[in-house]
């Protein structure tokens, strides 16, 4: 396969847990991946056991338009495309709201939210030049209704969801689509020591590789651009469409049950 017909993704947070998962299941079926965190040991270790003609490390802080600008650049000068920018790294804090320091809080700002805003403005000159191109974005169902205990967590991915519909809508014209995918929670190093009611509520079903099998559908969907949210398994997909239905009272009630 040429180069220019080689289809490429390129991972934020792809060290470990969900993004790693994506990495390695796209690796397998052929794609160019470019890895991208802040952890270059763990990057290392992953593309020794992917292999360097199947896999490019890059150390990238998110929150960093330098390193952004840097990778994309060096990754696409590889490939000659970009298919998909998965943005998937994250941080989470948990607990009563006041009980985490404000700097907390505002790093999950940067990360979560600046971090993914960053990504798709910087890799949209090489995703407008790559027919089907598309940004799959990692969103929560903590996106559907606030959830307690996770305020600002929710907080932010409400802005991923609210940043993936618009652009969705701006970038169809360019033919880029724009997703996001929105799980409960997933067994990943992120979830140690989790304080949230919900999480033992609703229990923690999905692993990594549950998440990637999605991504790769939402990377491979062809149908209308008005498929932007991609909820994982029956709870998920019964919040989302529950919330959408119910008035904002009964919304309220259902999320104080889970979080109690």
């Amino acid at each position: 396969m040429t180069q220019e017909a080689r289809r490429c993704i390129f991972i934020t947070g792809a060290a470990n847990g969900i993004g790693r998962a994506c990495a390695r299941l796209f690796a397998s079926q052929g794609w160019r991946v470019g890895v991208a965190d802040i952890d270059q040991s763990a990057l290392d270790t992953l593309v020794q056991e992917l292999g360097t003609e199947k896999a490019q490390a890059f150390r990238v802080d998110v929150t960093q338009t330098d390193d952004w600008a840097i990778a994309l650049a060096a990754f696409h000068s590889q490939c000659g495309r970009l298919d998909v920018l998965l943005n998937n790294a994250g941080i989470l804090i948990s607990g009563p709201f006041a009980a985490s320091p404000l700097a907390q809080h505002h790093a999950l700002v940067d990360v979560n939210i600046k971090g993914v805003l960053n990504g798709c403005y910087l890799a949209r000159q090489y995703l407008q030049t790559t027919p089907g191109a598309r940004v799959i974005n990692l969103s929560s169902t903590s996106a559907v209704y606030g959830q307690a205990s996770l305020a600002t967590y929710s907080s932010t991915k409400f802005a991923i969801r609210g940043l993936t519909e618009a652009l969705n809508i701006e970038w169809q014209d360019d033919g880029i689509r724009v997703m996001d995918i929105m799980p409960l929670y997933v067994r990943t190093a992120m979830l140690k020591d989790i304080q949230a009611r919900s999480a033992d509520r609703l229990g923690v079903q999905l692993t990594p590789e549950d998440v990637a099998a999605t991504v790769w559908k939402a990377a491979h969907f062809t149908g209308s651009f008005g498929k932007v949210h991609w909820p994982l398994n029956w709870q998920a997909v019964w919040m989302f469409r529950l919330t959408s239905m119910t008035p904002d009272w009964l919304a309220r009630a259902i999320a104080r049950r889970i979080a109690r």
